[in-house]
């Protein structure tokens, strides 16, 4: 295989107690490697630690504060050993994380989180949005499926029902904002669960699954008519979100620059969207350097606009949603424009169920051209254009 075209990802496997992580690990191995990926599986850190005799309640809360930085400072240089060797390989590597870096944040006080983030010189952007390719949450049994929540044959499990929630809610919590995180909750059996899981990474990779993997995931989309105030919402995360189109030579062929990011730190994506295949849209989605996009910025199309959003994202009733919200300076048709997005297999009565009360919704726009952001930034009116994208 060539080096140049040679694939590194790398994925965080998260979520409650006995949400199936320590399967979903073991098929999506089994899985790339049948595909001739190279897979390495980092271990979680804190087990690691904690098998050594170490227990919270014996430490001082000096002691917990110095290992909770230690924690993090050993779960970084493990992952980094793993991410070298990812780098050198000669073949596709798809590296597995047990938990990530946010994870942590998930058990401290975020005053505390804020020190340890200080103390190694480290921001939430890069920690969170430029470290990992994708996030996956595995929701616990404990969340929808309780019959099955079970403690037996984990020796370091002892947590009932109600702590199980609300673990599982501060592990999500941690990664809300990411890029790519999919959360995958128990709506199906616990064997379509980890087919959902899998597709999730290979939707992202762009790897043509088949019949292999029985999945009917798609994006779906609805109006908002205005932003409630942020005290009715879960915990959020906002970004500040700008996208440019570039010139493409190509009939059919979107090309698109995203820089995506918080408080001054960014994270920058290239997406290549290609004519349909078999009626599925094909996407390829590339993260790149500061330099990278700088230098791919003057490729940028007249034709249109960029865009600028408020991005919100938040877990509601276990179902990721993103809302967008458009920013001047913008065309005039997207004054004011509030956009709600979720990917999901459930059904429309059990999507509605989920759908956040605390907004007013107008209606759901999924697939309508008027609501594409190609067609949106558009500079020319659209019943003059010849570029509108049905």
């Amino acid at each position: 295989m060539d080096r140049k075209n040679k694939k590194l990802y790398k994925i965080v496997l998260t979520g409650g107690p006995c949400g199936g992580k320590t399967t979903g690990q073991s098929k999506l191995c089994t899985f790339f490697e049948n595909l001739g990926w190279k897979v390495y599986r980092v271990p979680e850190t804190a087990n690691v630690l904690l098998s050594g005799g170490i227990k919270f309640s014996d430490l001082s809360e000096d002691q917990v504060d110095k290992f909770q930085n230690n924690l993090l400072q050993s779960m970084l240089h493990i992952e980094n050993t793993y991410f070298e060797l990812g780098k050198s390989c000669e073949q596709n590597c798809l590296i597995i994380c047990d938990r990530g870096a946010m994870d942590a944040a998930a058990y401290i006080p975020s005053h505390k989180w804020d020190r340890i983030m200080k103390k190694n010189g480290l921001n939430v952007v890069e920690l969170r949005d430029n470290r990992y390719d994708q996030i996956i949450h595995m929701v616990s049994a404990a969340c929808g499926a309780e019959d099955f929540y079970t403690t037996e044959d984990h020796t370091t499990r002892s947590e009932d029902v109600a702590l199980a929630k609300s673990l599982d809610v501060k592990a999500s919590t941690a990664w809300i904002g990411h890029p790519y995180f999919d959360v995958i909750d128990n709506s199906t059996n616990f064997e379509n669960k980890i087919r959902r899981m899998i597709a999730a990474v290979c939707q992202k990779l762009g790897i043509n699954t088949d019949d292999t993997l029985a999945t009917n995931s798609k994006k779906r989309k609805w109006l908002v008519k205005y932003l409630p105030n942020d005290e009715l919402f879960p915990p959020f995360q906002d970004f500040e979100v700008v996208h440019y189109y570039l010139q493409t030579y190509t009939k059919n062929m979107q090309s698109r620059l995203r820089k995506r990011g918080q408080k001054g730190h960014w994270n920058y994506t290239h997406t290549l969207r290609k004519p349909k295949v078999q009626e599925q849209v094909v996407e390829i989605k590339m993260q790149l350097s500061h330099r990278t996009y700088s230098n791919l910025l003057p490729l940028k199309d007249e034709h249109h606009y960029p865009i600028f959003k408020t991005r919100r994202c938040f877990i509601h009733k276990n179902q990721y949603f993103q809302l967008d919200i458009y920013r001047r300076p913008c065309h005039r048709r997207c004054k004011g424009l509030i956009l709600l997005e979720t990917h999901s297999v459930l059904g429309d009565q059990e999507l509605l169920e989920r759908l956040p009360t605390f907004l007013d919704i107008e209606g759901e726009v999924t697939g309508y051209a008027a609501y594409s952001m190609f067609n949106l930034s558009l500079v020319e009116n659209w019943e003059k254009s010849n570029k509108f994208c049905f």
